[in-house]
């Protein structure tokens, strides 16, 4: 996931508290420039932005990454905060694509049940929730069938690991027993 904050004291305390879930790996960038770059060779499961911060505006940015087919997620949810959303800025959010809008002050705890709320919805692979979240890719690789194993007597408290030397290797030599 990544953070675009308004500023380095708000992306240091969001990265700090969003990293303390160990299943998120949290990356800050300081620029626009930053992120896309990043964003080209490298996927993202969710981006927190910042409508506060300096530049194009969050929901112009948002529609660039969603128009952009050199991006490798340009469908990742997106968390936008916010000091104020007047009507108008709530339409642009809503046609760029952004999830979700929270207030801004608010609490950075807030933003983290926020994000794993987003991920844990989200079909991605190995990051939150439980078990594979991902394309089936079992008998992709045809396996060995299992040799059936000789049948063992019931009282038997040893388990062969090798197979019996005393069985002839070639059809019609008999055990030297």
């Amino acid at each position: 996931m990544a953070i675009l904050a308004a500023n380095t004291a708000l992306t240091a305390v969001l990265t700090m508290v969003l990293a303390g879930d160990t299943r998120l790996r949290v990356r800050s960038f300081e620029s626009e420039a930053e992120l896309f770059a990043y964003m080209r060779i490298a996927p993202l499961d969710l981006l927190v932005v910042d409508f506060d911060r300096e530049g194009r505006p969050a929901y112009e940015m948002v529609e660039a990454i969603r128009l952009d087919p050199r991006f490798v997620s340009r469908d990742l949810p997106v968390i936008a905060l916010t000091r104020s959303i007047p009507p108008p800025m709530r339409h642009q959010a809503i046609s760029a694509g952004i999830d979700e809008v929270l207030v801004k002050p608010m609490s950075p705890r807030h933003l983290l049940q926020r994000v794993q709320a987003r991920l844990v919805n989200r079909s991605i692979v190995g990051l939150v929730g439980s078990g594979y979240r991902g394309p089936e890719r079992r008998d992709r690789v045809p396996l060995a069938k299992p040799q059936p194993q000789p049948a063992r007597r019931t009282t038997d408290n040893v388990v062969p690991l090798f197979p019996d030397r005393r069985r002839p290797k070639h059809p019609g030599l008999e055990p030297l027993v």
